[in-house]
């Protein structure tokens, strides 16, 4: 009798969608930090895009990016939204260790930095202005330094803020400063502040509390993404000074993230995970950002970011506002899907390895083959391809979305605010043509940097 049931319910919509997809694990916990990069997951889970991948999700806030990193190495968070730095970070033992893996990057672009309207209008003798008598974009931080140095004369700290020491939003302000004549400090293994040598003192503020943190006075201006640069323009407090597309055209900024371990004995649930995060990023950028509007309100709620509408709107919608009034458009300002920006592109992290080692995270001098070897173990393209093979199968988009014949690696590319060209199959080439920071076997050693 009990065959008879089951050979029924086999044949029958009552099978559940996880069996018949068989996957090892259909109920999953995945971890977020508030911020609008995360509507993949939101989107993923409001439109429906998990449960057809018979999967079952439940999205929790964490409270910072350490938190979120550690319940994912502990298994009490199956994947979780992530710096694009922190799984290589953990995989080679800078910060907490931890063997963590991405078959999806997140999105490209969507941080800026901003300076409070004290230190903007200190700024502004040195922006260019356009005819129209607005600031011509993007600004340089050469019209930061001498503000720093008036700073420095009257012995009056400049301290900035940025996300978690192995942030996009740490390394983009370094690279803006540094592209500007503004040494932004080092790190060594026996000083991990990342201030040795700094002409400004950087430290970690939660993204949520920048504004208020700014308001304070106890930072100066910060590098973070949305909607905390517009929360700022919104109060009356700052002046997003530049966004990071501007200093890194398309650069990548969050990937999703499990254990090496969870991969290896969840594949299929990974597929499917990864299946439903490409749809809901093909939802986000569909139409030229068609489903923004709807985005905005599904992310304004408080179990996602739960911000005004209308400071997300600010930048979701495809524009960026600057001074208050001075909007302008950004329709790249927050990319997802289009650009193969979902593809894990190992000449993503080896970019994101070369910053690390410019700034001493990474103390010694490595190969060209050890950045290649690195980049293969933590970002995982060929998960991703049989993702979007499985997507065109069902139907659900076409060969022609996808990248599939990429070896993993982006041609070289000289779209950054100082035109240095950056090529992934020289990564060391590239770190010595950078005028500020470590070069071939340099090392800090006693706050000092040695041969």
């Amino acid at each position: 009798m009990m065959r008879c049931i089951l050979a029924i319910l086999a044949t029958t919509s009552l099978v559940s969608p996880a069996l018949a997809a068989g996957l090892e694990k259909d109920e999953l916990t995945l971890g977020f930090i508030k911020l609008t990069d995360m509507a993949p997951l939101a989107i993923a889970k409001e439109k429906g895009f998990f449960e057809d991948e018979g999967l079952f999700v439940t999205l929790e806030a964490q409270s910072n990016w350490k938190v979120l990193l550690d319940r994912v190495i502990s298994g009490e968070l199956d994947g979780a939204h992530m710096l694009a730095g922190q799984p290589l970070a953990a995989t080679i033992g800078y910060g907490t260790k931890g063997a963590i893996v991405t078959p999806f990057s997140m999105d490209l672009n969507g941080n800026a930095i901003t300076m409070s309207n004290a230190v903007w209008d200190e700024m502004k003798p040195h922006v260019t202005m356009g005819a129209d008598g607005k600031p011509q974009h993007p600004i340089s931080a050469a019209a930061l330094k001498p503000v720093v140095a008036d700073y420095a004369d009257a012995g009056t700290p400049f301290s900035l803020g940025m996300v978690f020491p192995v942030s996009t939003h740490n390394y983009e302000l370094r690279y803006w400063l540094a592209a500007g004549g503004i040494a932004p400090g080092y790190y060594s293994t026996e000083d991990t502040s990342g201030q040795i040598g700094g002409e400004v003192l950087i430290s970690v503020t939660p993204p949520p509390q920048m504004p208020s943190t700014l308001e304070a006075g106890t930072i100066l201006g910060y590098s973070v993404g949305e909607p905390w640069n517009q929360a700022a323009v919104a109060k009356g407090i700052g002046v997003p000074v530049i966004t990071d597309n501007d200093i890194f055209h398309n650069n990548p900024e969050k990937v999703f993230g499990v254990t090496a371990q969870f991969a290896e004995e969840n594949p299929e649930t990974l597929k499917a995970l990864t299946k439903a995060l490409i749809r809901a990023a093909m939802w986000l950028d569909e139409g030229d950002n068609a489903n923004r509007a709807e985005a905005v309100e599904i992310l304004s709620r408080p179990e996602y970011v739960g911000a005004d509408r209308a400071v997300i709107a600010n930048s979701m919608t495809g524009t960026f506002e600057y001074e208050k009034g001075d909007k302008r458009p950004a329709p790249d300002f927050n990319v997802f899907f289009r650009y193969h920006a979902t593809l894990p592109y190992y000449s993503d992290a080896i970019w994101t390895l070369t910053q690390m080692r410019r700034w001493g995270q990474i103390p010694e001098a490595k190969s060209d083959a050890w950045y290649a070897e690195t980049a293969a173990a933590v970002y995982k393209p060929a998960i991703y391809k049989e993702a979007a093979e499985a997507l065109i199968a069902d139907g659900h988009a076409t060969a022609a979305d996808f990248d599939l014949a990429t070896d993993g690696y982006k041609p070289a590319s000289a779209e950054f605010i100082d035109a240095i060209p950056f090529d992934p199959r020289q990564p060391n080439a590239y770190i010595d043509s950078l005028p500020i920071g470590l070069k071939g076997s340099q090392r800090v050693v006693g706050g000092e940097i040695t041969n």
